[in-house]
């Protein structure tokens, strides 16, 4: 009896010690195409400092290309809206949906929500054949149903360009771009979520690319930020939803 005592006592202690201990933080996000990288950043979820409860709040969801542009839409939006930024490597997933719900819930609420993902599910087999409309749909609903107030914008995928040689687009990987890009913005017309068309506005300006496939020069990266901050004023409410 002293002996299950011991033990029972030894357990509960354990339980006890293992409900203090500070949770552990979720794994980072990994790309393993090394050309894929973060572009010198990390992947994160960038948060503002919020001193107006009233002021609107906006999210940006993307991959390094958001991380390109990020600071231009945060610098153009002071005094109209606080800007969060996930910069994110994933692809469409149901792992994707379910890590959105997470982070939509433990940061928002959010006003307006703008997205893209695109550059991190063009290898084959990263999205199964068949479920890419379907799971960017539920993307989409995953917003609705978390953030039922907020305006929802997609931003198609910026073209990939032949490494080394800026203004020649990729014959291998940019005709996927272009066909992601055409089925996810049937989505989003089915959707009735707007537009805002990221691809057709650096397609005349390949020149403008760094040579590196994916990302852009100084001057490219101004240009996608005041895209994304036009579009975002053209959604944003006059005062936040709470």
């Amino acid at each position: 009896m002293t002996v299950k005592f011991h033990l029972l006592s030894r357990a509960i202690g354990l339980l006890l010690f293992t409900a203090s201990l500070p949770l552990q933080a979720e794994a980072p996000a990994v790309e393993t195409d090394q050309r894929l990288h973060a572009d010198g950043k990390s992947w994160k979820y960038n948060k503002a400092v919020i001193a107006d409860q009233t002021r609107p709040r906006v999210l940006l969801i993307g991959d390094s290309i958001l991380g390109g542009y990020m600071n231009g839409v945060i610098d153009a939006m002071k005094g109209k809206a606080y800007v969060d930024a996930w910069m994110h490597p994933h692809a469409q997933s149901e792992n994707l949906n379910k890590i959105l719900a997470e982070n939509l819930k433990e940061h928002g609420p959010y006003d307006v929500v703008h997205f893209n993902m695109g550059l991190h599910g063009w290898q084959p087999g990263r999205i199964k054949e068949g479920t890419f409309k379907p799971l960017t749909l539920a993307f989409i609903e995953v917003i609705h149903t978390q953030l039922p107030k907020a305006k929802i914008i997609w931003a198609s995928s910026t073209p990939v360009t032949v490494k080394g040689k800026p203004g020649e687009a990729d014959p291998v990987i940019n005709p996927v771009i272009i066909e992601q890009n055409r089925m996810a913005a049937e989505v989003m017309r089915e959707a009735h979520v707007p537009i805002d068309d990221l691809y057709a506005l650096l397609a005349p300006k390949l020149d403008l690319a760094r040579g590196d496939q994916f990302h852009w020069k100084p001057e490219a990266y101004q240009m996608l930020a005041k895209s994304v901050t036009d579009s975002l004023l053209q959604n944003l409410p006059a005062t936040a939803s709470k």
